[in-house]
Order: C-alpha cells, then structure tokens, then sequence
C-alpha cells in the first residue's frame, strides 16, 4: 500500500512514521511530505531511505491513504486535492473536525461509521481522543448527562518550539518562546486563543468534538484546558453525572474491557496514572475512579495519555488500519 505522510518531519509526522513501523502497517511505498525547504531530506523508514517530497509531487504519485500532520490550513488547501485523486486523508488538523460532511473517528468509539465513500476523515483533538476512550462505554451503561473536565496539557501539544522552550528555560538559556510566558515552574490557563464566551479554541473543541463523536448533542460539556511543564502525555480531571447510577466495581470493569483503555487505580498502594507512565504507549490510563460525593449519580475519573501517540499519531494510523481491515481502501 502506497502511504503519504504529510507533515513528515514534524512531531506528530515524526510519530506517524513510528507508530506505522512498530505496527507494521502494510506500507509497500512510504511518501514523506513537508514543505518546500525540507524537500529532499531523508527519512528512514523500516530500513530504507525515502527522500522528502513536496505535496503537489505526493498528490501526482496518488497514494491509496495520506495521513496528515502539517496544520489546518496546509489540510485546507491541499487534502480535497488527495480526495480527487482517489486517496483517503486521515487528517490531524482542526479543519475539517466539524464539518457535518465529515466523519470525526476514534476507532473505539465510533469507526462502524465509516464507509467506502469517506474520502477525507477527521482525526480528533488529542484531549478530546483520551476521554471519549473512557465515556463511550460509560455513556452506553449509566447515559451521560453532563461532563466537567479540567486538563493538564504536555507542551508536546504545542511543538517543537515548546518542548525547545522548556528545556531552554530549565538549563537558563535565552530562546526563541512559544508561549507569551514562562512554562518552567508554572501553569498557564490558555490553550489556542480566546473566543467571544471566555473559552479557548481548545476548550470548545472538547465540547464541540465530544458531542459529534459520540453522537449525542444532550451530553453537556464544560471545560477548562491548561499547560503545564511537562513532556510525555495529558492527564485530565474528568466528573461525570449519569442519568442512572452506577456500581464503583462494575465501573471498573466496564473500563477494564474497554478496548484501549487501562486500569491503575490502587490508592492503597499509590497507584495511579502519570504522565511518565503513559509515555511511548498507545493506550489511555485510567484512575482515582471514585464517586462524587457532593451529587447523585456523578463519578470521578483520573484519565492520562500519550497525546504524541493516542493523543494523534496512533489514533491517525488506527483509523486507517480500520479501513484496511474492513476493505474501505
């Protein structure tokens, strides 16, 4: 199978090409995408050398799935062109998230919706794909009323820039910034910009994507997203109020089963999710599942993951070994 990367030589493109390898995803012709300057640049992939194309060259090779990594307007322009050719574009950007013409996928949520006619699919925000993983079988058990979630956000999310930042300001160098503030030794309460409500971009993407992903406009959403100094995955306070109450072991269970997810929840022992836990791994952790005390029918939940990986790039390469497997490409 003839797989594009576009955004190749990004973190999250860098990521595809791993997840893609460590999965063996059925790749006979890898074609790395980036912008013009990077053109030519190796990358190597399963052992071989594959130099660095433009877009307008991918597009002309017509690959049978692209997978997206290069910002929205890059996915703007340029993935209704792949779509022509015949490719399927799993894209990573915001862009086409909340197109009504578009699918918005975390395959163990809601792939079964997907059909041979999907020629561009959205890859969800990496805050929203961890706590899904977690409510879907929650909401088929107890019914969802509402969610309050408050995340804590690796600079990973934001870049190269950040992740360079960080460390800048941790070894007392002068850098090039990402942020309009320190990140070492702080919190800053903003992701993406502000909006006409008082949220971020981020945080309404969280209720916007959650009720589109799920299929449920009634389950309400509210959320508060900050960046905190660490690298390696998200870790999010979630409160759930169900309709119907609910059995703290049969809660357990239910997220035991849940294809994705894993259960670390001792605090006997001190055990938890962390972000340095879920580092390098594809599943979503989840912990410190206990109920809330101040309201009927209301959980609380730890839920962290690795939003380079889960959080973009394997969710990305899930959604195409999905349509591999049914025979949608």
């Amino acid at each position: 199978m003839k797989v594009a990367v576009v955004g190749a030589t990004g973190l999250v493109g860098s990521m595809i090409l791993r997840v893609l390898e460590e999965r063996n995803f059925p790749v006979t012709e890898l074609i790395p995408v980036a912008s013009e300057r990077s053109k030519g640049k190796e990358i190597s992939f399963k052992g071989n050398k594959y130099k660095v194309v433009t877009v307008d060259e991918a597009i002309a090779l017509k690959p049978e799935i692209a997978l997206f990594s290069a910002g929205g307007s890059t996915s703007t322009e340029f993935a209704p062109k792949f779509a022509e050719t015949g490719t399927i574009v799993v894209d990573n950007s915001s862009a086409w998230r909340m197109d009504p013409s578009k699918k918005l996928i975390v395959p163990e949520v809601n792939a079964s919706v997907l059909t041979a006619d999907d020629r561009i699919i959205a890859n969800p925000n990496c805050s929203t794909i961890q706590m899904v993983v977690v409510l879907k079988p929650l909401h088929d058990k107890y019914k969802i009323k509402r969610v309050v979630v408050s995340t804590y956000q690796s600079v990973t999310g934001t870049g190269v820039k950040a992740v360079s930042q960080l460390n800048d300001e941790r070894a007392g160098i002068e850098g090039e910034k990402a942020y309009p503030y320190k990140i070492d030794l702080n919190v800053i309460p903003q992701i993406d910009v502000f909006v006409e409500n008082g949220y971020t971009k981020e945080e309404m993407k969280m209720i916007q994507e959650t009720n589109k992903i799920m299929g449920d406009d009634a389950i309400r959403v509210t959320a508060t997203t900050v960046r905190i100094p660490v690298m390696g995955g998200h870790s999010e306070s979630i409160n759930i109020e169900f309709e119907n109450d609910f059995d703290l072991n049969e809660v357990r269970s239910i997220l035991s089963q849940q294809s994705g997810v894993v259960v670390v929840d001792d605090p006997a022992n001190q055990k938890y999710p962390m972000p340095l836990d879920a580092h390098e791994k594809d599943e979503v952790f989840v912990g410190r599942i206990r109920r809330d005390e101040t309201q009927d029918n209301t959980l609380n939940l730890w839920v962290v993951a690795d939003n380079l990986r889960k959080g973009a790039a394997t969710n990305a390469v899930q959604v195409a070994e999905y349509l591999v497997e049914n025979k949608l490409v």
